[in-house]
């Protein structure tokens, strides 16, 4: 089989609803590499969106779900429960941040997890307000995407809101976008439009993801956690793109000193299997009734197998110090790039989340165009890279923080040539 001969039956099959980046077909998988059908090799610099941080085909990963695949696949856990999901739970418990007692509810999506995490929120506050912030990403269900702060794609021709969503602006330093003029916009909801009595949360990314991987500053982080503390808000710290080992702490919330109420979790937590979480404050956590949580597929049983895997896999490779190391060395060969390619505006990024933004040398605007074009130009040369931002001006690295050395290097040598290919096109 060719590539183009399945992009054909694609077309064909599949709705035009579910874009794509590439027209490649993967054949087999192996921690920071992959293989087309072709038999062409690519280093992968997108792990699913930050979904394998643990590699392709961890073999610990693969052991326990092969173990849980010869046991069970499906139970439901609330008619036939398992013990591995308790252990589960008890693990991510103890590791979210927060000095208080905690409880968790597994579901399947990171947008699953989002939602829950506002009805826990509602139940346990009897209110419905809720703030989130411009260029954020929270999945394309109604609520995610109503919380989310981009229009194009993900709201675009898909009628009215959820109701009772507010967005206020996301500080942006390279955008001239300050901490103090996003609580201003805070102040500005509270006296025009909105009564804090009436919020039930608000919710933020650590590092935005889909927004341009903007990390949240300190002062506007300590902020929300005093503002809701003040007015019986829950704070929900959604860490489906930065948790796990990828901002060089098991959780992006452990480098800002304060706690949030609920956090939501997916993408790392389980290598590859669809699994998501909600951990937070046990008194909120048992609001709601028995029931009112949960759902069929929710906690599968090798998603909770795989899950555990890849706790044992960060704490035993210590993956958290990995992700500083490689974050560290990207920054310094992103900043050798930068010297030679004024197009780079801004790098940017805890840990291995790290991003380059493009803008124009002349006027400073945001650059698609080139930024595309470095994408193009890495894929030709065997390195897949993501873009992201509102202006889609930002290339996001996120290889499995597991990568080899000697990949790490042949990607980052990949990535100058394409920058300069792009420079020159």
């Amino acid at each position: 089989m060719q590539n183009a001969e399945i992009a054909r039956r694609r077309t064909d099959a599949i709705s035009r609803g579910v874009g794509v980046q590439t027209e490649i077909y993967v054949d087999h998988a192996l921690n920071s590499e992959v293989w087309d059908i072709e038999g062409k090799r690519y280093i992968d610099f997108a792990a699913g969106i930050a979904v394998v941080n643990t590699g392709h085909c961890h073999p610990r990963v693969m052991a326990a779900v092969t173990a849980q695949l010869s046991k069970f696949t499906h139970t439901c856990h609330q008619v036939l429960p398992y013990e591995n999901y308790v252990r589960l739970a008890e693990r991510l418990n103890a590791a979210v941040p927060g000095e208080f007692d905690k409880k968790t509810v597994f579901v399947t999506t990171g947008a699953e997890a989002v939602e829950n995490a506002v009805k826990v929120a509602r139940i346990a506050t009897g209110r419905n307000a809720i703030i989130a912030f411009g260029g954020a990403f929270h999945g394309r269900t109604m609520m995610g995407m109503s919380l989310t702060g981009k229009v194009d794609p993900y709201k675009k021709g898909f009628g009215a809101m959820m109701p009772d969503v507010y967005h206020i602006p996301f500080p942006q330093e390279v955008h001239g976008i300050t901490t103090e003029e996003a609580l201003a916009g805070m102040t500005k909801l509270f006296k025009a439009d909105l009564d804090p009595t009436r919020v039930a949360a608000i919710i933020f990314e650590p590092v935005q993801g889909e927004g341009g991987f903007y990390p949240a500053p300190k002062d506007l982080v300590v902020a929300i956690r005093k503002l809701c503390d003040d007015n019986g808000i829950v704070m929900i710290a959604d860490e489906v793109q930065t948790g796990f080992a990828r901002t060089g702490t098991m959780f992006a919330m452990e480098q800002y000193g304060v706690a949030a109420d609920i956090t939501t979790m997916a993408k790392g937590l389980a290598g590859g299997l669809p699994l998501a979480a909600l951990t937070g404050r046990a008194s909120l956590m048992d609001a709601a009734h028995p029931g009112g949580l949960g759902g069929t597929y929710g906690g599968n049983p090798l998603g909770i197998a795989a899950a555990n895997a890849v706790l044992d896999v960060i704490e035993d490779e210590d993956l958290c110090a990995r992700a500083n190391e490689l974050g560290s060395r990207l920054k310094q060969r992103l900043e050798a790039i930068r010297s030679t390619t004024p197009e780079i505006c801004d790098i940017r990024g805890p840990g291995f989340m790290v991003a380059i933004e493009f803008a124009n040398p002349g006027n400073h605007a945001p650059d698609a165009g080139f930024t595309t074009r470095v994408r193009l130009e890495a894929q030709k040369r065997g390195l897949i890279l993501l873009t992201c931002g509102v202006y889609a001006n930002v290339i996001r690295f996120l290889a499995p923080i597991t990568i080899p050395d000697a990949h790490f290097a042949e990607a980052m040598d990949i990535l100058e040539a394409a920058v300069a290919a792009a420079r020159t096109a």
